[in-house]
C-alpha cells in the first residue's frame, strides 16, 4: 500500500468526519457558540477547501491502485449523458433561493418556498454531487476512484436528512409546510401528488446553460486530466 493511497484514505476519512461527524451535530453548535457562526462558516468552508486539495493531491499521487472492474462502454455512454441531469440540477440549485442552503432561511419563510428545481428535490446540489460521484466512481472501477469520489458520495447522501434535521430543529413552522410539499428523493414530491412540476419555473435557459456545462466539462477532461472523453464517448 502506497504512501500516497494511505494519504487519501486518511483524507477522505477526515472529510467525511468533518462534514457529518462536526456539521450535522452537537459539535458544531458547540464550535459556534464558542466562535460565533460567521467565523464557523469561514473556518468550515477553509477547511473543506483544504481537505479538497489534500483528497485531490494524493489522489493524483496514489493513481488507479488497483482496477476493481471495467464498466461496459454501453453504461460509459449512458453514465456521460447522466451528468446532464447531475449539472441541470447544480445549475437549478445555485439559481433559486434554497431554504436548505447556508443563507436559506429567510428562503424557508417565503409564501412559496418550493419552486423551479426544489419541486423535484428540496437538496438539488447534494443530488448533483451524488450522481457525479457516483458515475465517476462507476466509469473508473478502480479503488482510488472509490475511495476518493466516495467520501463525496458518502457525504453528499447522509447530508440531506442532517441538513433536514437541522432546520426542522432551528424553525420547526416553516419547515413542516416545506417538507409537506417537498422531498429528498427526486419527483417524490411530485409523484405523491403533494407538489407538481413546472417547467417555466426551470426555464429553458438553465437548459441551455447546464447543456453548455457538459460540452465544456466534458472537453476539459482531456486538457485537464488527459482522458480522451469524445473518444470514449464516441466509441474510438
Amino acid at each position: 500500500m502506497s504512501t500516497a493511497f494511505v494519504s487519501l484514505i486518511f483524507a477522505a476519512l477526515v472529510w467525511v468526519g468533518v462534514h457529518i461527524g462536526v456539521a450535522g451535530t452537537a459539535v458544531r453548535g458547540a464550535i459556534v457558540r464558542a466562535i460565533g457562526e460567521g467565523p464557523f462558516r469561514g473556518l468550515f468552508v477553509l477547511t473543506s477547501f483544504a481537505l479538497i486539495f489534500w483528497m485531490a493531491r494524493a489522489y493524483h499521487f496514489a493513481g488507479a491502485v488497483q482496477v476493481l472492474w471495467a464498466s461496459p462502454h454501453w453504461l460509459n455512454v449512458l453514465l456521460m449523458l447522466l451528468m446532464f441531469p447531475a449539472l441541470l440540477l447544480f445549475v437549478g440549485s445555485v439559481t433559486v433561493r434554497n431554504p436548505t442552503s447556508v443563507a436559506g432561511a429567510s428562503a424557508l419563510a417565503a409564501e412559496n418556498p418550493a419552486r423551479g428545481i426544489l419541486r423535484v428535490t428540496r437538496h438539488p446540489m447534494l443530488w448533483a454531487f451524488a450522481l457525479w460521484a457516483a458515475i465517476h466512481t462507476i466509469i473508473l472501477g478502480t479503488l482510488g476512484a472509490l475511495v476518493f469520489f466516495g467520501a463525496f458520495l458518502i457525504t453528499a447522501l447522509a447530508g440531506m436528512p442532517s441538513l433536514d434535521a437541522k432546520i426542522a430543529k432551528r424553525d420547526p413552522q416553516h419547515w413542516a409546510a416545506y417538507a409537506q410539499a417537498t422531498s429528498i428523493l427526486p419527483f417524490a414530491a411530485i409523484a405523491q401528488q403533494r407538489n407538481r412540476f413546472v417547467f417555466a419555473e426551470i426555464g429553458w435557459w438553465r437548459i441551455a446553460l447546464a447543456l453548455a456545462l457538459w460540452f465544456v466539462l466534458v472537453g476539459a477532461h482531456q486538457w485537464l486530466f488527459r482522458i480522451p472523453t469524445w473518444a470514449v464517448f464516441l466509441g474510438r
